[in-house]
């Protein structure tokens, strides 16, 4: 694969390793589609080359890139809150990562602030207008539902 573009995260583990991701130059298929090669080295049962295929090269790379979202923040190093970016200081903002799930005939979204909540852990709600948020037992939100999303969420989020 031919790399266009690359990062390097950091797993906070002991000792500190290393997952890389890389984006390769996007390709037309014999098809007329196009795709774009992607790697994930560090995580394991990601160790060769994905592509991501769409009607053109953009969107090939957008895909790509989505599925290297959705992997990495899927992965069971990020949901332990292992998986931080390299170049970020520990003391710093750290990245944290959010779920959403939309319910496109319903045009509700729930934004999860982690990977899964389970029924009764919400033990407070606060509604405002179109939105509830839930609380958990220390008071901390630990999500909230989203009516009218697809006027309020951000196109990146619409998936």
């Amino acid at each position: 694969m031919y790399e266009i573009a690359q990062r390097v995260l950091t797993l906070d583990t002991v000792p500190p390793r290393e997952v890389a991701v890389t984006v390769g130059v996007p390709y037309e298929e014999v098809t007329g589609e196009w795709s774009c090669p992607y790697r994930i080295d560090g995580l394991a049962g990601w160790e060769h080359e994905r592509r991501a295929t769409g009607p053109d090269s953009l969107r090939a790379v957008e895909l790509a890139l989505a599925m290297i979202r959705a992997a990495l923040a899927g992965s069971h190093e990020a949901k332990e809150g292992l998986l931080s970016w390299d170049d970020t200081p520990p003391d710093l903002q750290r990245t944290r990562t959010v779920y959403v799930n939309w319910d496109k005939e319903r045009d509700i979204a729930y934004i999860a602030m982690k990977h899964e909540i389970v029924p009764g852990e919400a033990v407070r709600q606060t509604v405002s207008e179109d939105v509830v948020l839930d609380y958990g037992s220390a008071g901390e939100l630990i999500g909230l539902e989203l009516l009218n999303a697809a006027t309020r969420l951000p196109p990146e989020l619409r998936l």
